[in-house]
């Protein structure tokens, strides 16, 4: 649907990646007060660990979301490129794959594996934002779950910044703990042109245009809502009950509770 005193004509595709890219621009999460928080050496310790947690949940989430945007593709060459997603998540073989390079980071900040995975000790925040991405791809049409994925246009700058940061602020972190995030430019790079190139071809009219435009706002919304949860429960101190409490379910422990 149209915005108030907003053109109904139809964008050119270089109009359209420049309303996509303004919106990362905007609304990305990049801008969050937790991330510069972080880049700049201002995190404690236990708000590193909250944040490696919590974001846990999102990143063993992905191939979940990608085998359900995988299913409603009829193109095989979609397909394909697709599906490489989820091979760089999972891996090819286990101890591969981007969650395992997670876990290795949640590993060097003293959780048990057994209860990262469990998730039991996330916030709800993170939960419902990341459920909620899951049920977009899956409920939404298959043109506007590919362009949720656009923030991947993003995430080399975040990513840059992030490390650079923690690097040289943090010696509880390390080139090697922090390897999930050495093949993720690549990655994106390549995903975010394939997404980029599929909504400039599929979306066909206004209105799909505004949905495409919709559903990379809905996506950054996911984003700095998981950091907003992390901010009030541990740097404003007001943690909902049951949520992982600092000093707790270290690796030494095994599994939780």
């Amino acid at each position: 649907m149209s915005q108030p005193g907003k053109s109904d004509a139809l964008m050119s595709h270089d109009e359209l990646e420049a309303v996509l890219r303004l919106t990362g621009a905007e609304r990305y999460h990049n801008l969050h007060r937790f991330h510069k928080r972080q880049y700049s050496g201002q995190c404690t310790y236990e708000e590193v660990q909250a944040w490696a947690l919590n974001r846990y949940y999102y990143q063993a989430s992905i191939p979940i979301k990608d085998a359900a945007v995988l299913t409603r593709m009829n193109d095989a060459d979609d397909r394909r490129a697709w599906r490489k997603r989820i091979e760089d998540h999972d891996g090819l073989k286990e101890g591969d794959g981007g969650i395992e390079r997670w876990l290795k980071l949640t590993d060097s900040l003293g959780f048990s594996r057994d209860y990262v995975k469990s998730t039991v000790g996330i916030l709800p925040g993170t939960r419902f934002a990341v459920d909620a991405y899951i049920n977009f791809c899956k409920e939404r049409t298959l043109l506007e779950a590919v362009a949720s994925s656009l923030t991947e246009l993003f995430s080399p700058t975040i990513i840059g910044e992030r490390v650079t940061g923690m690097l040289a602020h943090y010696d509880f972190v390390s080139k090697e703990t922090l390897a999930y995030f050495t093949a993720r430019p690549e990655q994106a790079k390549r995903d975010s042109e394939f997404a980029l190139a599929y909504v400039k071809e599929h979306a066909k009219t206004r209105e799909q245009q505004d949905l495409v435009v919709a559903a990379l706002e809905f996506k950054c919304h996911v984003l700095w809502t998981q950091l907003d949860a992390i901010w009030t429960a541990y740097i404003d101190k007001l943690p909902p009950a049951g949520v992982w409490v600092p000093g707790t379910h270290v690796a030494q422990q095994g599994k939780a509770a």
